[in-house]
């Protein structure tokens, strides 16, 4: 019997303390993370739901997919980021408190582009931002230094600033085959036995280890 990793671990590398597991770190019931999803930082990787997540004032949700690869220094900018636009000024003088104060339903309930979503197997390069709202297909690779503003499509590849479509990492049949496969939801040991392949074989190698169903 292989011995499968445990996804409750914090450090799955002891010998690398840079490297967290996202979910038994999470404490916000406003962030959702799937299991194996690491961050990577050679400061304090721990402190990432304070550190990475930004302006998260509710009721908003971050939810990051299982398997997924964070690199150092991505940050999820939430939308409590957001300033009124539509005035002579963006500064949100009612916070800073005294008789502004009574102003606080002019930055109260600003428009919000909803939750932020990042499938599962993504992996988001050295000092991603991901700006509020966004939603990352399964799959997608963003590169380095990338400020995503826009919905990136399953098994797409972007980058730059703002983040645009490379290519994709595979043909439209072949993504609607991988997306049904959905390798991430078999059972863990299924995935010990077949990490070659998962790792290195094509769609077809893949499909032909997927589980059976009765």
């Amino acid at each position: 019997m292989p011995l499968l990793p445990d996804p409750t671990v914090l450090h799955p590398m002891p010998e690398q303390p840079r490297v967290v597991l996202l979910k038994p770190l999470i404490t916000s019931p406003l962030i959702e993370v799937g299991e194996f999803s690491y961050y990577d930082d050679p400061d304090d990787p721990t402190a990432f739901q304070t550190r990475n997540v930004l302006y998260h004032y509710g009721p908003d949700r971050l939810v990051i997919g299982k398997f997924c690869a964070l690199a150092t220094g991505v940050r999820f900018i939430m939308n409590g980021a957001n300033h009124r636009m539509d005035g002579p000024s963006t500064f949100p003088f009612p916070i800073m408190g005294g008789s502004w104060s009574e102003h606080f339903d002019l930055i109260a309930g600003l428009p919000a582009r909803g939750d932020t979503v990042v499938g599962h197997d993504v992996w988001l390069g050295y000092g991603v931002t991901v700006m509020p709202g966004v939603r990352i297909g399964h799959g997608a690779i963003v590169a380095s230094g990338s400020v995503v503003v826009d919905d990136v499509p399953d098994y797409g590849i972007v980058g730059g600033n703002p983040a645009r479509l490379i290519r994709r990492r595979y043909d439209e049949d072949d993504i609607a085959r991988l997306l049904e496969l959905a390798w991430w939801d078999w059972p863990l040991p299924h995935i010990t036995e077949h990490v070659r392949t998962i790792m290195s074989g094509s769609v077809d190698d893949l499909a032909a280890v997927a589980p059976r169903t009765p």
